[in-house]
C-alpha cells in the first residue's frame, strides 16, 4: 500500500493561542473542526484538508496523548525533524504578509528548479519552510537570496 500523501502533524506548544494566532494570521490556516481530546488543541487546515495538529505541551499525562515523546525529547525546537515545508503560491504576498507581522525569514532561490523558498520560524522554533514554484528569476522585492547554484558543494554530493 503506498504512501500518497503527507496527512498532518502535531506541533506541541507552549503557547497554544499564540501558535494558532501565527498559523492563522500569518500563514492563512483556517481552524477546521476537531473531535474533544481529552487535551486542549486545534486542528487547522489550508482549502478544507487539515495539515497541522496543535496541542498544547505542557498537560497532566502527556505521555499516554502524544506517542513521539519520550523523557528526551525536545519541547524547543524541532527535535530530530529539521523542518516542515509547504507548497505556496503569492510569494510576493507572502513576503510582504511575513515582512508586516515581524517574522524574519531566510530567503533561498534554487534557479535550477525555478524554486523560490522562505523559511520562517513559528512560535516554538519550528522551522517552516515555504516553496514557491514556477519563479524564472529571483525576487527583487525581496532583498538578496542564498541562490543553491552558488553554495559550496559538500565532497559527494
Amino acid at each position: 500500500m503506498p504512501l500518497t500523501e503527507l496527512n498532518h502533524y502535531l506541533v506541541l506548544c507552549r503557547d497554544l493561542e499564540r501558535s494558532k494566532r501565527f498559523y492563522c494570521e500569518v500563514l492563512g490556516f483556517e481552524e477546521m473542526p476537531r473531535p474533544t481530546f481529552p487535551f486542549p488543541g486545534y486542528w487547522l487546515g489550508v482549502n478544507g484538508k487539515i495539515q497541522v495538529h496543535m496541542a498544547l505541551s505542557d498537560v497532566p499525562n502527556r505521555e499516554f496523548y502524544y506517542l513521539g515523546q519520550t523523557p528526551k525529547s525536545s519541547t524547543d525546537n524541532s527535535g530530530v525533524v529539521d523542518h516542515v515545508a509547504f507548497l505556496a503560491t503569492d510569494p510576493e504576498g507572502m513576503y510582504r504578509r511575513l515582512e508586516r507581522s515581524g517574522v524574519p525569514m531566510r530567503k533561498r532561490y534554487f534557479p535550477e528548479f525555478q524554486l523560490y523558498q522562505m523559511f520562517i520560524k513559528d512560535p516554538d522554533d519550528l522551522m517552516i519552510e515555504l516553496n514557491f514554484y514556477g519563479i524564472t528569476a529571483e525576487p527583487k522585492w525581496g532583498g538578496g537570496s542564498e541562490n543553491y547554484a552558488e553554495m559550496e558543494r559538500v565532497a559527494g554530493a
